[in-house]
């Protein structure tokens, strides 16, 4: 069902079973679930990409009410059919976000999906995203005054700030859904040789200092050297770029979180896309940290993995997994403990 343009930036609508569209829920307790006794509540900011939608059905699944707004030119349409209400929202209509939170009693919430950054960088920003008040004043160093910079995780962080301020408390999406994370191991049935595995710990070093830096979260490597490093073009440019690079193909690709990564966003996401992209660059190895990890469709990614004689393998700790004949890695195992002790994972409780 469609609605009118509203005039708070909201542009389309859709609501499950009786509840009315903009109607207003009844209030919530701190730990989101209705003073009546009805089902607890949860706001969705959801981003391009399937993790939304599995997020979605993670919440459905645990009898939460889902209030979900899908960001413009991103999100899936497949969410409308499955949150109690949807609305499309625009990339800067972050006052119009907090009032649509409100008014259905929304005080906990997660954000899950891509947001395409290179759109910041294309000209007439301003005119092409119509941010609303609360979005400009609260950007404005960022954009106008430029006193603080743009980087993932300052944004970011600028979000979920700005929303706290309202009561609106933002949760990582892996507490609701902590199947998606990736357990450690090697998941298909090639694993990388010898030499990958050099490979594997030579950009994990170099994938952590990415992170550190808050550029990226990937780089292709091959024979230790690097080919490709990711920015804010993703991993599957970065892939794509690797294989223009390297005509002789084989190379590893290295995905982990940053040394200090906030659990409630931009958490390195990987799925079958990022395999299709890897094969047909030349790639052979694609190596994750375990734990920290989102992997989307796991089934599918292992059969299409075997099927074309690729290697995945999620780290734990060291870059030798069951099975493989090789000593642990010392700085690979101190990253990842450095990651898991610091990351800001709220618990909730419900």
């Amino acid at each position: 069902m469609r609605c009118p343009r509203l005039r708070f930036g909201f542009v389309s609508s859709k609501t499950r079973g009786n509840a009315s569209v903009g109607g207003i829920s009844a209030t919530t307790t701190e730990a989101g679930a209705s003073c009546d006794g009805g089902p607890r509540r949860v706001g969705l900011i959801a981003g391009w990409g399937r993790f939304p939608v599995l997020v979605a059905e993670a919440l459905r699944r645990r009898q939460f009410e889902i209030y979900c707004l899908g960001v413009a030119g991103h999100a899936s349409g497949e969410l409308a059919e499955i949150c109690d209400d949807y609305r499309t929202s625009g990339l800067a209509r972050f006052g119009a976000a907090v009032r649509y939170f409100k008014r259905h009693g929304v005080t906990d919430a997660t954000m899950a999906g891509k947001i395409h950054k290179t759109l910041l960088f294309r000209p007439w920003l301003a005119l092409r995203h119509l941010p609303d008040w609360k979005t400009m004043r609260t950007f404005l160093p960022h954009f106008l005054t430029r006193e603080k910079d743009n980087k993932d995780d300052t944004l970011l962080g600028t979000v979920v700030a700005l929303f706290a301020a309202e009561g609106i408390r933002f949760a990582p999406a892996t507490d609701y859904a902590p199947e998606l994370l990736v357990q450690g191991g090697r998941l298909s049935r090639r694993g990388p040789s010898a030499a990958q595995w050099k490979d594997v710990r030579f950009g994990w070093k170099i994938a952590k200092e990415l992170g550190r830096l808050d550029v990226g979260q990937s780089v292709a490597v091959k024979n230790q050297a690097v080919l490709a490093v990711e920015a804010i073009e993703g991993t599957d440019a970065c892939i794509q770029r690797a294989g223009r690079l390297c005509a002789a193909g084989e190379f590893t690709v290295v995905k982990v979180a940053k040394p200090r990564q906030d659990m409630r966003f931009d958490v390195p996401t990987v799925g079958l896309k990022t395999l299709e992209t890897l094969r047909a660059a030349g790639g052979r190895v694609l190596a994750v940290e375990a734990g920290t990890t989102i992997i989307l469709d796991q089934q599918e990614m292992v059969a299409y993995a075997d099927r074309h004689k690729l290697a995945i393998v999620a780290v734990n700790g060291g870059a030798a997994c069951p099975g493989d004949d090789l000593p642990e890695n010392e700085e690979i195992r101190q990253a990842h403990s450095e990651t898991i002790s610091e990351s800001p994972r709220r618990s909730r409780e419900r």
